[in-house]
């Protein structure tokens, strides 16, 4: 397959290639550093201030960038009757890109970084380390070196801490100092609450002191990988987000700019069709680890095997459900964005990008928990990665 092929293919099932850049989710931290007027220059030349132009943002002495995690544009649009305050913000809103593979691991440090996964390392949920030989978890960072030496790039935090200016994460308490933390918001003190009240109440009191500020929610991804996010369950969590997000602007200092957006996008799979590769020996053979997500999967081929073989007979299994790319097209097509020398190992030597409602999984090294989820994300639908940006002053 060519990278020209690789592009027809992904046009003929309705998948779009991510954006970087301006257009991305990495313009939204560097658009808020420079909102408070400090200069960011990224390693491919994307700039705070070009940032803050391209995504209008005003100048303002204090930054809040929440991310609500899994709060697609689509489903923010379609489920808008639970989100009062967030509604009324609907129609000045942008559409942003979020990163290839669409998940959080990937978007925060797309987010935290302004570059790219091919960037940062951060190449999905889970991916065979180079360095470690092993299946390793990126949000847990499990079977990993350490985030420094994975992650490499500077973050906006450290830039914005460095220049002199306050820097505050918050989040839940299990994430401080954690691995995904200090690969993609190293340089920011860190606020810990047990509940979404009380990190609402943590980023106020962080706002007094003129700075930035950046807040985790993650109840909406929640309820929406458990219930589908065309549930009653994920309309309650996108009420209750909504409320607290509606309390922050309410209580910040006056002239505090928030920023409210999203890593990625969902799609329910429910009645979807679904591979397990443990069961399918036509796609277990010649295949040594899977990774990734059921929607996004990194494929590392055994010792000798010809990733070409493999790509033909899992395309041929698969059919008009996915798109399956060898690694050099992927890259080539610029699907993680810009790609290091020492991130290029870690992507798999094929990487399968799930169409429809469609999953693959592998009960030879997935839970059953995991394999059992509703609301899923990863590929490259509009669904899964477009996602909103709202802007609210207080």
């Amino acid at each position: 397959m060519t990278v020209a092929a690789l592009q027809a293919d992904l046009d003929r099932r309705g998948l779009r290639r991510p954006a970087y850049g301006t257009a991305g989710l990495g313009a939204v931290m560097l658009g808020a550093a420079g909102a408070l007027g400090v200069p960011v220059t990224t390693v491919d030349g994307e700039t705070s201030s070009g940032s803050m132009r391209a995504l209008g943002l005003p100048s303002a002495k204090r930054v809040c960038v929440v991310l609500v995690d899994g709060l697609g544009m689509r489903l923010l649009t379609e489920r808008r009757g639970h989100a009062r305050n967030l509604r009324e913000l609907l129609p000045s809103a942008r559409t942003l890109s979020a990163p290839f593979p669409s998940t959080t691991a990937a978007a925060l440090g797309v987010l935290g970084t302004g570059t790219s996964p091919g960037r940062t390392g951060l190449l999905g949920y889970s991916i065979r380390s180079s360095a470690t030989g092993q299946l390793a978890n990126m949000l847990s960072w499990t079977n990993l070196p350490a985030p420094e030496q994975v992650q490499q790039e500077p973050t906006v935090l450290e830039a914005v801490a460095a220049a002199g200016t306050r820097t505050t994460a918050v989040g839940l308490a299990r994430f401080e100092g954690s691995g995904m933390t200090r690969a993609a918001l190293r340089g920011a003190s860190y606020a810990a609450g047990p509940t979404l009240s009380a990190r609402v109440d943590q980023a106020v009191e962080s706002l007094r002191t003129p700075g930035m500020t950046y807040l985790y929610v993650g109840e909406v991804d929640k309820a929406g990988h458990h219930h589908g996010w065309k549930s009653g369950e994920w309309g309650d969590a996108l009420a209750e987000v909504d409320l607290e997000i509606g309390r922050l602007v309410r209580s910040a200092p006056r002239g505090t700019l928030v920023l409210v957006t999203a890593d990625h996008g969902m799609v329910d799979v429910t009645g979807g069709a679904r591979w397990d590769v443990a069961e399918e020996p036509e796609l277990a053979r010649g295949v040594a680890v899977v990774a990734g997500e059921p929607r996004a999967t990194h494929l590392y081929v055994e010792p000798g095997v010809d990733p070409a073989e493999v790509q033909e007979r899992w395309q041929g299994v698969l059919g008009a459900h996915a798109v399956v790319a060898l690694r050099d097209d992927a890259v080539g097509l610029g699907l993680f964005g810009p790609v290091h020398d020492r991130a290029l190992p870690d992507i798999g030597d094929l990487v399968v990008i799930m169409a429809k409602n469609s999953v693959v999984v592998d009960s030879a090294s997935q839970t059953p928990a995991s394999m059992g989820l509703i609301g899923v994300h990863g590929s490259l639908t509009p669904d899964e990665t477009k996602v909103p940006l709202l802007v609210a002053t207080a």
